[in-house]
């Protein structure tokens, strides 16, 4: 065996050399063909064509957008034409359908585009029409500025000032209802009462005032214009108390709301910290130099040390080295990369110098495509209405209509005076006041998400809770979801008698423990052996290791390693196949002489991941496994854990568009993952679940659900709460409306005094708290 067998370092991971079975004809309707990997990593090299352009459309319809680029900055880069409007009360579709309706009769809008996240709104017209826009926006209500080029948008509807608003509102709105309910009956208890509650009014409602009275001008009822009459007809026939509660209780939903929205961007925006500003790149006289990402076209070549991460999408030149990938791909091992191999932005490489040719500009690399991916869902999600909105559509309009002909007609056909009639309809009005109703939803729902807190189950929203009752399956990356994320060595086959067991395992830690390599490191700590000296020790990138213990030649690597070294018996060859089929990654130790001995290294299943399957399957919940590992590796790792369905190969946006195509076949979706590379697909997913405590920011930020402890388990429980939730949320619609509805009656009836109305809306509201805190007991 002679040195030219020693010359490259590697690791065997899943099919190690000899090619893998890729599974065709999978469920998102694409085929990923991945040419013979001579490495022994699945590097995802047929993935290079899809990275070169990334096609965006968008429905004009809908209103909403992105530009074809994503800048590395952190407004959108509209087109130049576009005049972008800061609109600081945009917080979900509610507010943007009705700025599109506002908007709708003012002529010359060329085209519209908006970004929830950023509460932007681009708009192609010219300036006489954009001044009209903005004039219109704000006096319907909406605060708005027109944002110019190199101006830092600093408006914040969720600052520190308006929590501080927010907050004394409450608590005045309290000492009101607690005067009302305890102190003496007397002018002067009424008229401190009434200024307290004129003060937690202006404090919490004065955007909604505008709002809602800017609606009612545009005859147009929604929760806006429901929560200004309802407010103030309260607040005039004495109900003054709960006028201040019902509003401040609305704007403290609002300000939620609004900062949700600010944790989606800010989570977009953290993205970008993925790829480095500056790159090196290679002049024509041969020197390098320091060049903003930016500014970097195709087919520059780009160097990228030991250490640094990876500015752009390209295939590599020159150079090898082991790459970190799993920010991008989620694989759990890094991958050997040498000439003709794709490498990825956001990517870090970890041992040798690699030059390569820039094959996609900064704003679509696999990065920028996640991002807009991401922003994409995050618009799609947003709730197109509230259910109180929804509702309000046809339950404002009646109750003003009902109230206004009891004023108007009683009168005339019962013989009520005019007084008599307006305290009738006014009694009304504070019968249908919305604070049962306000209540019922919210109430319930959070219940439910401190239930499930206690859990470890961090829930955004009672949407999300809500829809997991409806889920059919349910989709998991597999690194750090299923598995541990952490290679380890779990098992060891001594092949030769010939040299004692202690002695192969000494040489092989000593061997594994003067490498960089995380399957190296993981035979060195399993084995657990203190260290023996090496002479002669050099990396042999793509293949292995060697050096020289005690005048021993010695070699530790991969498949493809052994059988150029000769090594590979039948025997031996077939061994490492069964192994290899396994999901486990093999490296062999050998001397001149033959096979040493075997040492297995594999990512380990969590220890609740098959409770936890086996749990949805109970529930009749199907299960797929979707990973950016090589197929061979996935399905090992499928069997083991009870998993019915395995995509490997995938790349972010294959995972989305194995998500989307099940959603696409009317099925309900839940995505569970922990990396940047399952953003798009959780965003995407009718639930996004990730995974807490090995998570990254943006996982958790893009999913509708966080496992802060990592179990599995919490998944069917979740499933589990939202059934019960769902049903103890329509008792408590029901009984609201039911009492709103029976005394309703009695008010028509002549039977329904003030106290009566009063009693309609508070206790119903008690009712309604009452029972929505039983979730917390499930």
């Amino acid at each position: 065996m002679t040195d030219g067998n020693f010359d490259a370092h590697g690791h065997s991971h899943g099919c190690c050399g000899h090619g893998h079975e890729e599974k065709s004809g999978c469920r998102h309707g694409k085929n990923h063909a991945h040419p013979h990997d001579d490495h022994g990593h699945d590097d995802h090299g047929g993935h290079d064509r899809a990275h070169h352009h990334h096609p965006h459309s968008h429905d004009d319809a809908c209103c909403c957008a992105h530009s074809p680029a994503m800048p590395r900055q952190d407004d959108v880069s509209w087109p130049p034409d576009y005049a972008v409007l800061h609109i600081m009360d945009m917080d979900c579709a509610v507010e943007e359908n009705d700025i599109r309706r506002i908007l709708s009769g003012i002529g010359g809008i060329r085209h519209l585009e908006c970004s929830l996240p950023r509460r932007q709104l681009a708009i192609d017209a010219d300036e006489e029409t954009v001044s009209l826009c903005l004039a219109t926006i704000q006096k319907a209500g909406y605060r708005a500025e027109r944002i110019r080029p190199g101006m830092e948008n600093t408006a914040e509807p969720a600052d520190k000032k308006r929590m501080w608003r927010l907050g004394t509102a409450l608590g005045i709105a309290l000492v009101v209802e607690i005067m009302h309910l305890l102190g003496p009956d007397t002018r002067s208890v009424m008229l401190s009462g009434m200024a307290m509650s004129a003060v937690a009014i202006w404090l919490s409602g004065l955007d909604t005032y505008r709002k809602g009275i800017a609606a009612i001008a545009r005859r147009q009822l929604n929760i806006n214009a429901l929560m200004t009459v309802a407010v103030t007809g309260a607040f005039v026939i004495g109900q003054w108390p709960e006028a201040a509660m019902v509003m401040a209780l609305y704007a403290v939903a609002e300000l939620i709301e609004a900062r949700s929205a600010d944790r989606a961007r800010h989570a977009i925006q953290r993205l970008f910290d993925l790829t480095p500003p500056v790159a090196d790149v290679l002049r024509k006289d041969g020197s390098w130099v320091s060049m903003p990402v930016d500014a970097i076209e195709n087919d520059m070549t780009v160097r990228v040390r030991p250490g640094e991460r990876i500015a752009l999408d390209g295939i590599v030149t020159t150079g090898h080295s082991t790459v970190d990938q799993s920010p991008v791909t989620g694989e759990s091992i890094p991958v050997d990369k040498r000439r003709g191999d794709t490498v990825f932005a956001g990517t870090i490489n970890e041992s040798g110098t690699l030059a390569f040719r820039v094959t996609a500009a900064s704003s679509d690399t696999v990065v920028a495509r996640i991002i807009r991916m991401v922003e994409e869902a995050q618009e799609k999600r947003a709730p197109i209405q509230r259910f109180v909105d929804r509702f309000a559509a046809i339950y404002t309009p009646l109750v003003f209509l009902f109230a206004l002909g009891v004023a108007v007609l009683s009168p005339l056909f019962f013989g009520w005076t005019w007084l008599h009639a307006a305290y009738k309809a006014l009694v009304m009005l504070v019968i249908a006041c919305p604070c049962a109703l306000v209540i019922a939803t919210p109430v319930t729902i959070v219940s439910a998400l401190a239930a499930a807190a206690r859990r470890g189950i961090l829930i955004k929203g009672g949407i999300h809770l809500e829809q997991a009752r409806h889920l059919d399956i349910v989709a998991l990356d597999k690194t750090g979801t299923v598995t541990e994320g952490k290679p380890r060595l779990v098992d060891t086959v001594i092949l030769a008698n010939r040299v004692p067991r202690d002695t192969v395992f000494d040489r092989a830690a000593a061997l594994a423990g003067n490498s960089n390599h995380p399957v190296s490191k993981a035979i060195a700590f399993g084995l657990g052996r203190k260290m023996t000296a090496v002479s002669d020790f050099a990396d042999m990138p793509g293949k292995g290791v060697r050096g020289v213990i005690d005048g021993c030649a010695l070699i530790l690597g991969n498949h493809r390693l052994i059988e150029e070294a000769g090594l590979c018996t039948p025997d031996v060859h077939a061994l490492l196949l069964q192994h290899e089929r396994q999901g486990h990654t093999v490296t062999i130790l050998a001397d001149k002489e033959g096979v040493l001995a075997i040492f297995t290294v594999a990512d380990t299943i969590r220890d609740t991941a098959r409770e936890a399957l086996a749990m949805l399957r109970r529930q009749k919940i199907a299960t797929a496994m979707l990973t950016g590992d090589n197929q061979t590796t996935a399905q090992g790792i499928a069997r083991e854990a009870g998993i019915e369905t395995v995509f490997g190969n995938l790349l972010p946006d294959g995972k989305q568009k194995a998500v989307l195509a099940w959603r696409k076949q009317g099925r309900k979706v839940a995505m569970i993952g922990d990396g940047i590379n399952d953003a798009p697909a959780l965003a995407h997913a009718d639930i996004g679940i990730a995974m807490g405590n090995a998570g990254t920011d943006i996982a958790m930020e893009a999913a509708d659900v966080v496992i802060m402890n990592d179990d599995l388990r919490r998944v069917a429980q979740l499933i589990s709460l939202s059934k019960t939730t769902y049903i103890i949320l329509w008792q408590n619609i029901l009984i609201a409306l039911g009492i709103k509805l029976v005394f309703f009656a009695l008010a028509l009836a002549g039977s329904a005094t003030m106290w009566m109305a009063v009693f309609a809306d508070v206790g119903a509201s008690l009712l309604v708290l009452l029972n929505g805190l039983r979730v917390l007991r499930k």
